[in-house]
């Protein structure tokens, strides 16, 4: 690893491993990856070509990978377990419930962070909008599950007051930081787990999903896919009958897409060299600056949504050239560091707010992806 990679990074430094053609504002939907994540694979692809390849070279890809998010996310490098979905991870802790807990999930969050609840009939699953999660929490809630930040809304969870009532109910917290990991301040270590997927703001392909989990609650939790890679020994873990796991988060280990984590331990450690507060502020900035001029509150996220019922917005965003999405009802962009003040024009201009005349977007691309919102 170069010293580049390991230093610490400005905002604009970042923005410039980014070759993003103008007009995609989908973050939130999925990332794309820096050009070092690029030349990494691609060179990891001629050397899988031509044989090269090792399950152990791939080991160590993992593991810078895993030490890169417990840099990013705060917490010790032992509390960090990695996996391709994190609707797996949940669904191993609602599977490690006791049959009758109470599991508070918000009213419209992903179904990554609900679904795994609501498959066991035993449990007993309330839906409480995001506003009022934290008067939710009582003295019979086990478990309170939620996105850091809402995939629909883009509204950001008020994470201290829903900690500080579980802590007084005893109950425990999982959040999920997916639409938040890469363009805010995400600190692990104040819930009993985390789970995100790397494919969005933190630029990585598919297939790289990571978990955080306190030591207390990781007692409490049953390692349901446990396989080779959740071992002591990885390598002595192949076969039975003996099983002796990891004694750390990684007995909630599955084994790595070894090529994804190429791509993805390469952009992980781009991220954890920058500070997240001025990444927020960047791109928390932008989407403000866009909320001003549509009119809505400033909330700080990076997200802006808006009512969009019929979609009619979100078609003019496609005919313009402009790649957002539509979720639940509302028109969906997203300002992430490869973004700038030109992106707010063109949004304006595509819904009749702005002239974006001088803000050309190459005809092939809006050809390709003005068909359609994502």
């Amino acid at each position: 690893m170069d010293a580049d990679t390991v230093g610490r990074k400005s905002v604009e430094q970042l923005r410039e491993s980014f070759d993003v053609r103008p007009g995609y504002l989908a973050a939130c939907t999925s990332g794309v990856p820096p050009r070092q994540a690029v030349a990494a694979l691609r060179e990891d692809l001629d050397a899988w070509s031509a044989g090269t390849t090792t399950p152990l070279g791939y080991g160590a890809w993992a593991e810078r990978g895993r030490a890169a998010y417990a840099r990013l996310v705060g917490v010790d490098v032992s509390r960090v377990a990695i996996g391709s979905q994190t609707s797996v991870m949940v669904g191993m802790i609602a599977a490690s419930l006791r049959a009758g807990s109470e599991v508070i999930v918000v009213e419209g969050d992903f179904s990554s962070m609900v679904f795994p609840f609501l498959v066991r009939d035993d449990l007993v699953v309330r839906h409480v909008p995001i506003a009022g999660l934290a008067d939710a929490i009582g003295s019979t809630t086990a478990l309170v599950a939620f996105s850091l930040v809402q995939s629909a809304t883009g509204e950001i969870a008020d994470a201290d007051a829903i900690v500080a009532a579980a802590r007084a109910a005893g109950a425990r917290t999982l959040c999920d930081t997916t639409q938040a990991a890469g363009w805010m301040p995400v600190d692990a270590f104040r819930f009993d787990a985390t789970v995100c997927h790397a494919y969005k703001w933190l630029c990585a392909p598919r297939g790289v999903a990571l978990l955080t989990v306190s030591e207390s609650f990781a007692d409490e939790l049953v390692p349901t896919a446990a396989g080779w890679y959740a071992g002591d020994d990885v390598w002595g873990s192949c076969y039975g009958p003996a099983m002796t796991l990891a004694p750390d988060a990684r007995r909630f280990d599955v084994s790595p897409a070894w090529q994804a984590w190429v791509g993805a331990t390469t952009s992980l450690e781009l991220f954890a060299a920058v500070p997240a507060e001025e990444v927020r502020a960047y791109t928390g900035g932008l989407a403000d600056t866009l909320r001003t001029r549509l009119g809505l509150p400033l909330t700080g996220s990076a997200i802006v949504t808006w009512p969009d019922a019929t979609g009619a917005d979100a078609a003019a965003l496609a005919a313009a050239g402009i790649v957002a999405s539509s979720r639940a009802g509302r028109a969906r962009v997203a300002f992430h560091v490869w973004n700038d003040e030109r992106e707010v024009e063109r949004v304006c201009a595509a819904l009749g707010r702005g002239d974006a005349s001088d803000l050309h977007i190459p005809v092939d691309w809006a050809a390709e992806y003005g068909a359609y919102a994502i």
